[in-house]
């Protein structure tokens, strides 16, 4: 009896409250690591909060990845065996294996109404015309010259939200072609802390990159 309330919690906590998720790819460095040859980042994400709030420019979020992102940083983690497959399904309900879903974790750079662009004279962001100061942003010297690839501009519709990896040139995001904007409504939560490996035990930052002149969206 003891096995089975704990593991109803277990399932009911995962699903309601928060949840450790793996990062398996390398679009979120150095804020979180995914790289070839890196321990692969275990990160607690709330999923709680959201239920009284939208995300914000800065956040970092994990969501499902809508159906029009085929060539994204998803894989499937299933096994080619019926029972091993099948074994899996069951241990991801109660956190024991991790979900087969195509969630992905970028951060927040513009929200529903504001125009988002790349890139001003200084290979930097902008949103509503005003540049971002993104002191998170990292490139991949293997990856190419570091520089940021033009887009632009794009009006965020109204309940939906434009992100992008920390890794610049390292993130398949909302800047590739056929991908665009996610809904709210597919992030599952904001990711909070580094819980794994113990040498990276500590927060996310989710500072705002946005400018404090830039208030409210552009209409």
């Amino acid at each position: 009896m003891l096995v089975v309330v704990a593991l109803v919690l277990t399932f009911l906590i995962q699903t309601f409250l928060a949840r450790v998720y793996e990062i398996p790819s390398g679009s979120m460095e150095t804020t979180l690591h995914g790289c070839n040859g890196c321990v692969n980042d275990r990160v607690l994400v709330d999923k709680l909060s959201y239920n009284f709030g939208e995300p914000s420019p800065g956040d970092v979020v994990v969501f499902a990845g809508p159906e029009n992102w085929q060539d994204s940083d998803y894989r499937s983690r299933r096994s080619e065996n019926a029972l091993v497959r099948g074994l899996q399904s069951l241990g991801s309900l109660v956190g024991l294996a991790p979900p087969d879903e195509k969630d992905l974790i970028k951060r927040v750079i513009a929200v529903g109404g504001q125009t988002v662009a790349c890139c001003d004279s200084r290979n930097r962001v902008t949103v509503n015309g005003k540049p971002l100061e993104e002191s998170y942003a990292y490139y991949l010297p293997e990856a190419g010259p570091a520089t940021q690839a033009e887009f632009g501009p794009v009006r965020v519709p109204d309940g939906e939200l434009w992100v992008m990896g920390d890794s610049r040139n390292n993130s398949a995001d909302s800047r590739v072609p056929g991908h665009g904007p996610i809904p709210v409504g597919n992030v599952i939560g904001k990711a909070r802390f580094i819980v794994l490996p113990f040498s990276r035990v500590r927060g996310i930052p989710d500072t705002n990159p946005q400018p404090r002149a830039l208030v409210g969206p552009a209409r």
